[in-house]
């Protein structure tokens, strides 16, 4: 299952998740919307306008929430 996370400069939520997929030793894919003009376009496309939005497989969340991505997970 992808995992992919859209993140920004500054963001400390964005970190958090990115720390948590680390601790867990999550394979995930990095979108970063201060480095790719694209990965905007399709944040925007998907309806949202902020970040974190995480992605896992068919699941999508805004924002980061340790039991949540638990769940989405599995873990």
């Amino acid at each position: 299952m992808e995992v992919v996370i859209y993140t920004n400069t500054g963001c400390s939520a964005c970190l958090q998740a990115k720390e948590f997929f680390k601790l867990h030793n999550v394979p995930f894919v990095e979108r970063s919307l201060a480095a790719d003009d694209s990965a905007r376009d399709e944040l925007v496309a998907m309806g949202f306008r902020a970040v974190p939005v995480i992605r896992v497989g068919g699941e999508t969340m805004i924002g980061f929430s340790a039991p949540k991505l638990r769940k989405m997970l599995g873990l």
